[in-house]
């Protein structure tokens, strides 16, 4: 009978908690940050995250890539680029990360963005690829008449002062053609 280890270490990193599991696979990481992601590519090693980050559900990170198109010329062809994430970094819902890619401190990605350059920071990125849309400060400046101030609120508490609020929730122009 042939046991491939690999195959049950892999099952067994599935069990884990998503931080315990990328710290294991390799994934240098700093302190307080709350990881939802489990996509760390096939070289961890090469992730390097900061201090106080949040990376939402569906980020994934690329630390290769385009290898197979080019094989049919170069059959062992295998290119990799690092991936270095400062301090206070968000990475909004099914972000994606690309190789050779540093992330500064302090930025915001939107939800859905596609990370192909080095990003400075104290700026709020989004698209495909990803853009500079904005500063951290002008971000703030736009945003802070929703703030509500519910962080640490307990879920009852939170939705009492949302819903006490209604007045104060984002609300979107409509496109015009």
């Amino acid at each position: 009978m042939n046991i491939n280890f690999d195959k049950i270490r892999q099952y067994f990193l599935r069990l884990l908690p998503n931080k315990v599991q990328a710290k294991l696979l390799g994934v240098e990481m700093g302190e307080n940050n709350f990881i939802s992601s489990r996509f760390w590519s096939s070289e961890p090693y090469l992730i390097k995250i900061g201090n106080n980050c949040q990376i939402t559900n569906g980020v994934k990170f690329f630390t290769h890539g385009g290898a197979g198109a080019v094989r049919l010329k170069h059959p062992k062809f295998d290119c990799f680029g690092k991936i270095e994430i400062g301090d206070f970094v968000y990475f909004g819902t099914n972000s994606l990360i690309m190789p050779g890619v540093t992330i500064g401190n302090n930025v915001l990605i939107a939800a859905g963005s596609v990370v192909v350059s080095s990003i400075p920071e104290n700026v709020v990125i989004g698209g495909n690829p990803a853009r500079i849309i904005c500063s951290i400060e002008q971000y703030l400046e736009r945003n802070l008449t929703f703030n509500l101030n519910t962080k640490g609120l307990s879920d009852t508490e939170k939705r009492k002062v949302i819903l006490s609020n209604i007045d104060k929730l984002i609300k979107k122009e409509m496109l015009i053609a």
